[in-house]
């Protein structure tokens, strides 16, 4: 019987689906849980994924197909041309994939709609994951689904125009003070020491390397309008206005690997899905990735990844959890890793990958002092304003933009409860 509770929920949710999705159920979080197939029945189950190219589309089919057919079911990948908005219509409707992927900025929005079977307590060697990875998917204190591969920021910088400003390997930047200095004798025809993206997922790094970050560690209040927040953002400004700094639009540029690949920057910002795009898009550009050197507060990056979400309205779950399992184990990962580029989320799989993969030691090494992802109901929207803000740094007062994000994030964390 159709009520009318759950014909608003779902009302409600085809229309977020449109624009910030809110991950609700077609019950909004009510009602009894799906009846699930014997585990000794053939089972069809189906995946969705966002993927970056045919790469990975290929990976995940064939790692798919292997588990299949072990286990004879069948499983169908479908990709996601915009899997946020997808997925919200899909738990509105009451028919959602049984697996897909959740982005961690949509992840606590699900949680809190009631969308995700929490399946963490059913891994066995779940400490093998990446401690901060996992508290970016746990939600009221219980990991609700596995981070599928880890990536985190790095400097990397064109070894042809480091040469050609008389730099060499003893000047790479450890420091904040040597990261600018540096910029400013790259900057010249043509050149910017330093581009990056004018989001958080960037500029980020330098709050948690001042010794800040947007939250407490606990999520539970926000810390944005600190000093230490301020310096970092007060530092960039600082860049960008001597002309060393630029954000990707100013050097016309897409986003940083472009902007490294073309020459338009001598150093960028970004993380370990640089290595696969240089290697396609700019194979005869030489590069080296760093180490983000420190800030004040010592070193610093971001952490990021997705997780293997399970529909809390699948029939499949035990088949879905088994399929997560072989999905996201060490070999697995590795293949994953060859495939399309990602690092393992497994730290056992992580040091394997270190060493096949010497080239990526920087971004590997910034696992240890990685700054997780806010996953706070409907702080989504708080970060896109963020976002917005940060465009206008270079002429913006820090002081305002951070109050901004600290009242947009307290007012989050009041909806969240």
């Amino acid at each position: 019987m159709v009520t009318s509770r759950t014909l608003a929920a779902a009302a409600v949710c085809a229309a977020v689906a449109l624009g910030a999705v809110t991950g609700c159920s077609s019950s909004g979080g009510f009602g009894a849980s799906p009846a699930q197939q014997s585990s000794g029945a053939h089972q069809s189950l189906t995946v969705l994924i966002a993927t970056s190219g045919e790469a990975e589309t290929a990976a995940v089919k064939a790692a798919t197909a292997d588990w299949a057919q072990r286990t004879g079911n069948t499983v169908t990948v479908q990709i996601a041309s915009n899997i946020n908005q997808q997925l919200g219509q899909a738990f509105a409707g009451g028919n959602p994939p049984d697996l897909f992927y959740v982005n961690s900025d949509q992840f606590a929005n699900y949680a809190k709609g009631g969308s995700l079977y929490a399946y963490g307590d059913r891994i066995p060697d779940v400490a093998d994951f990446s401690e901060q990875l996992r508290k970016a998917f746990s939600y009221n204190g219980k990991l609700t689904c596995l981070p599928k591969d880890s990536s985190t920021l790095a400097l990397a910088v064109n070894t042809d125009l480091w040469q050609r400003a008389g730099l060499t390997e003893a000047d790479y930047p450890t420091t904040w003070q040597q990261l600018a200095d540096d910029a400013g004798k790259l900057t010249k025809d043509g050149v910017t020491g330093l581009v990056t993206a004018p989001d958080y997922q960037r500029v980020g790094a330098l709050l948690k390397q001042a010794g800040g970050w947007i939250t407490n560690p606990e999520q539970t209040a926000m810390t944005a309008d600190s000093p230490a927040d301020q310096q970092a953002l007060e530092y960039l400004q600082g860049m960008m206005k001597a002309g060393s700094a630029k954000y990707v639009a100013e050097v016309d540029a897409g986003w940083g690997g472009e902007a490294l690949g073309k020459g338009r920057a001598a150093m960028t910002i970004e993380g370990n899905w640089l290595k696969g795009a240089m290697a396609k898009d700019y194979p005869n550009v030489p590069y080296k990735v760093l180490p983000l050197p420190a800030g004040p507060g010592g070193p610093g990056t971001l952490a990021f990844s997705n997780c293997w979400g399970i529909a809390a309205k699948s029939s499949h779950q035990a088949a879905g959890v088994d399929l997560v399992k072989h999905l996201t184990g060490a070999d697995q990962q590795l293949e994953f890793a060859k495939a399309f580029g990602v690092m393992p989320s497994r730290t056992s799989a992580l040091a394997e990958y270190a060493q096949k993969y010497p080239e990526s030691k920087a971004w590997v090494d910034g696992v240890a002092h990685s700054q997780p992802p806010v996953t706070i109901p409907g702080f989504n929207q708080v970060l896109t304003q963020f976002n917005t803000d940060l465009q206008s740094l270079r002429t913006g007062d820090p002081a305002t933009i951070l109050g901004a994000l600290q009242r947009n994030g307290e007012q989050a964390l009041k909806n969240a409860k």
